[in-house]
């Protein structure tokens, strides 16, 4: 499985998450995005892409679960949120399709509470 970003093919796993992090770029996240039915990146799926590549590639590794990145975007955001709100931006699970469309490596947890 591949992306094709700018005629060149982003390698991924059978399960769409790239091979390489290392191959990751706004464009590469719009095409994950783009295969996983989301047609257009927010401001707001933005902050929970970046957020997530923050957390991972400066905290050792950390994948927050839902919880914390409602905690963490509700902050950023200066407004109560709830679960519903990011999955209503990600539909497939905040932590597992975000990660996805971040670059990120494929998470083994089962998110939520």
């Amino acid at each position: 499985m591949g992306y094709d970003v700018g005629g060149n093919t982003i390698e991924a796993d059978g399960n769409g998450y790239l091979v390489n992090q290392g191959d990751w770029s706004e464009d590469v996240a719009k095409a994950i995005a783009a295969d996983e039915k989301i047609p257009e990146l927010t401001e707001k799926h933005w902050d929970i892409i970046k957020y997530l590549r923050e957390e991972f590639f400066n905290n050792g590794g950390n994948q927050p679960n839902e919880r914390t990145i409602v905690k963490a975007m509700a902050e950023q955001w200066g407004e109560k949120i709830v679960s519903k709100d990011t999955f209503n931006l990600f539909p497939g699970m905040p932590s597992k399709q975000a990660s996805k469309i971040a670059g990120l490596p494929e998470t083994r947890r089962k998110g939520g509470y």
